[in-house]
This record gives C-alpha cells, sequence and structure tokens, in this order.
C-alpha cells in the first residue's frame, strides 16, 4: 500500500471482434494492470514480450507496472525497450524515463530526456524547475554529507517504512507476515497487506523488539502511516477504505482514506473516517503541525496539479476540520509529492519525484514563515538521498537524530527504514540586499528616490524611499535569483538595475547612480561629454550619416529641443589617410552631412554651424605625413574619423 501514494489509472487498451490467444494474454495483462495488479500485470507482459510480441502501449504499461510498483532499475530497462521501439511518445514517458535512468545513476541520459520533456510539455512546473535548476546536481552535492546513516535494525525481507513517534517508542508500517494475515497478498505490491509495528528505541535511535500493534487499529487488509497527538491519546492514520465493507471507487479499486481513532479505557477504538474522505478520491499519510491545530495529507482530489499533492487542513477547537487546501506551486508539482512532516518551528520535509533529485522520490525540506508561505524548497542530498525512493523523513528536532525510508541497494527488503543523525543543519541561502542612490554627476546621496525590488518576471517584491542618506534596504532575499531594482525620482532618469545574489549567504550591497534629466551645461561644452552622447563616425572616405550615428545624432536633436535656444558648432575630423586638401573637403562633407540630417530632423540651420578640420586634430599618433601612410589599425583609424558638437550659445 505504500506505493509512494498516488497513482492514476491509464486508458485500457479497446478490443474488439475475434482475439488470438496472444491478444487475450495481453487483455488479461491490461485488465490486470488497470486494476493495479503490476506484480501479475509484469508476469503477463513479461510472457508475451518473450515470445516475440510487442506494442507501444504494452511497453508503456510494463514500464509504468514496474514504475509504480517502485522498481525503477526494471522501469528503466522497460522504457528503454519502449523508446527503442517507437522514439516518439507523450512527454510524460520522457519524465518517467528520465527518472528512471537516475535510478541507475545514468543522469546524462536522464538529463537528455528530461530537455525533451520540457519540449513537450509546455508551462509545466516539472519542466520549470528543470530549466530553472540545470545545475541541481552540484546544489544536491552542496547540501550532502551533513548526515551519518545506517540501517535502523527492525528490517525484514519484506517492505518496512514509515515512522512516527508514540510512548517512547516508534510506529511504523510493515508488510512481514507474522501468521494471522493468512497469506493474503497484495497485487500491486507481491506482499502481504501491511499493518502497524512499534519498535524499541534505544541509543542513539537504534531500534529492537519490533511488535504488531494493538488490535484496534490492525484489521485484515492494509494500514498505514500514522500520526500521534503529543497526549497519545488520538492517532490518525492511513487505511484501505475498510470499516464495515469493504468500499471501492467506479473502477473497483479500494481507496486509500484517513481515519482516526483515541486511546480510552487501555484501548484503540472509535475509528472514524475524515470528514473530507471520498469514494472518488485518496487521501493518505497524515502529518501534524507542532501546534496540533493543522493536519497535512496527500491526496489526488480535485484541485490536485499532479499525481498526488500534498494539502494542509485546520482542525478546529471543537474537533471539527476546516476545508482542505492545497499547499501550492512551491511544493506541488506534477509529479508525485507525498508524505509530508512539519516540525514545531515550521520545517517542513516531504517527498517529491517532480523536483529536481537524484532519482525516483527525493527527501526535500521547505521553510514555512509565520504568514503560513512558503520559503526555499532544498533537496537533503546525500545520504538521506540516493538514486532510488527515499521518502518517510521523520527527525527529532532535540538531538537531530531521525528514520528515513528507502528501498535503495544493499537493504533487507523491499524498503527498508536507516536511522540518521543530522551533523550539520542546512541553513537557508539568504542574501542581505541594501544599497544607496547617488546623483552620478555629483556623486551626492539622493533622499526620497522611490526604490522598488522586482523578480525576474518584473513582479514586485518589495518597494520603499530612500532615507536622508540616499539609503534603501529590501531586507534577506534569496541566493542566485536575479531581481532587478527600479530607481525614479522626479527631474531625474529613471533607472533600472540588474541584480543576481551570489550562491551563498551574505550581504549585497548595490550602488545606484541617477542621472539629471535636465543638466546644467554652459557655453563650450562638448555634448558628447555633458549627455554621455557617443562620438559620431564615418566610414572610410564616406560622409553619409551611418545607422547608428543616427542613434546619438537623435540625442543630439532631443537636447536642442529640450534648450530651444542652444546653438552648436559641428566640427568635423578624418583620420590621415589621403592628401591633406582630399581631407579638409571631405571633414567639411560630413560636417555638412550632420547639419542637414538635424535641419531636415526639425533644427532651425540658424542654431547650427560646421566647419571640416580634415586631419589636423587627430586623437592619437596617427598622422601619416609625409609618406601619406600609418601602422595605425583600422580601429584606430576610426577614432578619428568623427563629429563634435560644442555649445556656442545657450
Amino acid at each position: 500500500m505504500k506505493n509512494k501514494f498516488l497513482h492514476i489509472a491509464l486508458i485500457a487498451i479497446a478490443t474488439c471482434g475475434t482475439l488470438t490467444a496472444q491478444n487475450k494474454k495481453l487483455a488479461k495483462g491490461t485488465k490486470q494492470y488497470d486494476n493495479y495488479a503490476y506484480v501479475d500485470a509484469i508476469k503477463t507482459y513479461e510472457r508475451i514480450f518473450a515470445k516475440g510480441y510487442k506494442s507501444q502501449d504494452m511497453l508503456q504499461k510494463l514500464g509504468d507496472s514496474y514504475y509504480y510498483k517502485g522498481d525503477l532499475t526494471n522501469a528503466a530497462k522497460w522504457y528503454g525497450e519502449l523508446f527503442a521501439f517507437v522514439p516518439e511518445n507523450p512527454a510524460e514517458y520522457y519524465f518517467r524515463y528520465a527518472q528512471s535512468l537516475k535510478a541507475t545513476n545514468d543522469y546524462a541520459k536522464a538529463d537528455q530526456m528530461m530537455i525533451k520533456f520540457n519540449q513537450l510539455s509546455g508551462n509545466e512546473q516539472r519542466a520549470k524547475l528543470a530549466v530553472s535548476q540545470k545545475d541541481y546536481l552540484a546544489q544536491i552535492k552542496k547540501n550532502s554529507g551533513r548526515f551519518t546513516l545506517e540501517n535502523a535494525g527492525i528490517n525484514s525481507e519484506y517492505s518496512d517504512y514509515g515512522a512516527a513517534y508514540y510512548d517512547k517508542k516508534l510506529v511504523f508500517t510493515s508488510a512481514r507476515d507474522t501468521g494471522s494475515l493468512g497469506k493474503r497478498k497484495h497485487t500491486w505490491t507481491g506482499e502481504s497487506f501491511t499493518n502497524l509495528y512499534t519498535a524499541d528505541i534505544g541509543e542513539q535511535g537504534a531500534l529492537s523488539n519490533p511488535k504488531r500493534f494493538e488490535r484496534g487499529l490492525n484489521t485484515r487488509v492494509n494500514e498505514s502511516t500514522c500520526a500521534f497527538t503529543k497526549d497519545g491519546k488520538t492517532v490518525y492514520f492511513t487505511r484501505n477504505s475498510f470499516l464495515e465493507k469493504r468500499e471501492k471507487n467506479s473502477k473497483g479499486s479500494t481507496l486509500l482514506k484517513v481515519y482516526t481513532a483515541t486511546f480510552e479505557n487501555g484501548k484503540w477504538g472509535n475509528v472514524k473516517e475524515l470528514p473530507f474522505n471520498s469514494n472518488d478520491y485518496q487521501t493518505a499519510h497524515p502529518a501534524l503541525s507542532g501546534d496540533e491545530k493543522t493536519l497535512y495529507f496527500v491526496s489526488d482530489m480535485p484541485g490536485t496539479k499532479g499525481l498526488s499533492d500534498i494539502f494542509k487542513v485546520a482542525i478546529n477547537g471543537d474537533g471539527s476540520f476546516g476545508n482542505p487546501v492545497n499547499m501550492g506551486n512551491l511544493i506541488n508539482t506534477e509529479g508525485r509529492e507525498s508524505f509530508p512532516m512539519v516540525t514545531s518551528d515550521g520545517e517542513f520535509y516531504f517527498a517529491s519525484d517532480g523536483h529536481p533529485g537524484l532519482g525516483g522520490l527525493d527527501v526535500f525540506y521547505a521553510k514555512i514563515q509565520a504568514d503560513g508561505s512558503i520559503k526555499y524548497v532544498h533537496n537533503l542530498g546525500e545520504p538521506i538521498n540516493s538514486s532510488k525512493d527515499d521518502f518517510a523523513y521523520l527527525i527529532n528536532e532535540k538531538d537531530r537524530t531521525g528514520y528515513v525510508s528507502s528501498n535503495r541497494e544493499g537493504g533487507n527488503g523491499n524498503d527498508d527504514i536507516y536511522r540518521f543523525k543530522e551533523n550539520t543543519r542546512l541553513v537557508d541561502c539568504e542574501q542581505a540586499v541594501h544599497g544607496i542612490v547617488t546623483d552620478k554627476e555629483t556623486g551626492k546621496p539622493l533622499a526620497g528616490v522611490s526604490v522598488v525590488l522586482q523578480d525576474q518576471n518584473f513582479k514586485v517584491l518589495k518597494e520603499m524611499k530612500t532615507d536622508a542618506e540616499g539609503k534603501f534596504d529590501f531586507d534577506t532575499q534569496d541566493c542566485e535569483t536575479k531581481f532587478y531594482i527600479k530607481s525614479s525620482l522626479p527631474e531625474y532618469n529613471t533607472v533600472d538595475t540588474p541584480l543576481m545574489t551570489p550562491n551563498e549567504s551574505g550581504k549585497t550591497f548595490v550602488t545606484v547612480e541617477m542621472e539629471r534629466t535636465v543638466k546644467p551645461v554652459t557655453v563650450g561644452d562638448d555634448l558628447f561629454k555633458a549627455f554621455g552622447i557617443k562620438i559620431i563616425y564615418f566610414d572610410l572616405d564616406k560622409s553619409n550619416i551611418r545607422p547608428d550615428a543616427a542613434v546619438e545624432l537623435a540625442k543630439v536633436l532631443d537636447v536642442l529641443e529640450q534648450y530651444p535656444t542652444m546653438e552648436l558648432d559641428i566640427r568635423s575630423h578624418t583620420d590621415c589617410r589621403q592628401t591633406y586638401k582630399y581631407n579638409l573637403s571631405l571633414s567639411n562633407r560630413r560636417a555638412k552631412s550632420t547639419v542637414a540630417w538635424l535641419v531636415k530632423n526639425g533644427i532651425a540651420a540658424s542654431r547650427l554651424t560646421e566647419k571640416g578640420y580634415g586631419e589636423s586634430q587627430l586623437v592619437n599618433d596617427c598622422a601619416c605625413e609625409p609618406t601619406n601612410k600609418s601602422e595605425c589599425t583600422e580601429e584606430q583609424h576610426q577614432a578619428n574619423r568623427r563629429s563634435e558638437f560644442i555649445i556656442t550659445k545657450l
């Protein structure tokens, strides 16, 4: 029942007419698949494949059967057969193949599959995360090495997973068959139905003496993952929809639901379904907040983004419940999010295959803020995570010991429980973003400037005005994130300053320089220096206005329009090549060409004078006399082919 929650059934194969024996077997496999009987479906499909029959649909279902069963190594094998048989498949299969390849440590090919998934999936959250976290392996490596991890000591040859603290013991889920279940097998996993067990907690979290939990909770079907209140009198747990009768959905599949029970008169009883359960969707894996006022759980109820999402619901003072609320896009993706766990100070842990990870389900950490919002999502790294499924994280926030479940190599059974010690805390990477706004010309600080912090999509995050010293402070922001700071003040040009915060915690100081819209100028000033206009250059032996020169002339035009009484002397120059007389004539043509452009665009000719200086005022050592030759580069000669604009009257 663990199934890493949840699976959505795929469309069955339609058959018609007279079926061959092979097609009958295929239909049988499809029926087993659609009923989640993955163990039986795998046997049927593999027998058909061994006889030489294969189809795209069959290979998809065979790969999916292993994928949902949690056997990603074999899933990779059959998805490989699928893509070899039919190179083009729906987007979701590129994602599943990528996840399965990670389980075999083939990260290079997995990344190739994710690139194709990104191309096909459009504006999907998993695709966005993959694009924004292309260096995810480097980040995971950075988060790794903070734990010591070892087998918890109570694992069997069957699935053992999940963990909850109760009465100084650990309660966990197990498929071990201790006799009373009569060898009943689950067609999904091929193992016995699961029950709740307890184990004694020894030094450094070592577990021993596993025993079946009280009969008041265990039944002849599945029970798993639970959460107890601190007083030990109430439990929330997962069970197949089974009380007086076994309930099924419209497809005949038994559902998972969250139940509650109370401890009275020395035994567990008063078992009830929670009011947000339904026969139309599944709920599972409950977790309690530190103040026990919020219950977190997993579901595929309406409003779910992916195969399974994490929801939260308020527990009211009278024991009633509010309406379930989806945890949102920072947590949930189009993949599987499951096994939530939260500490009293807002450390939120969950398992996901939608966020970039090492393979299968990985354990992630997020921080719940005081206002309920989520900040950061971090992969916990190795050794908590591996290339296989890692989930059901539980931590004692006092001594930083805990447990995690995994089907990694080297375990006892399908899933095993591992104990860990967190030696180094994961520090959220934050940058304190602050700065100052100054006048570009005088260097003096500017007070009252409106400064706005925007994200990379120009969404406003914070806004304020600079203080008397021209300073602003945007508090802490995420590391490795692109921002824009928009600064505006009357009589100054608005400035958009891009900012990329570093990849480690610290402080980022930003200096913003603002220019006056109308600048103080005097007779004799060069417009290029006064207004930051680029020098107007000409091509060799040409006097026409180049496109790039026209852009700069438009700036000159703008200044003349701002100062309607301003008059200019336009001075044109050439490089040294050609004769002195020719260059003088060429420079005169260039000066006249510049004046003509300004007049054509609305400036009175009476405001403009021009003169050509030929090669008499070179800006570098590129003279050609007396040989009319020079060793200078074309770039150096270009610097001399220019026009200047000198203010002669205001």
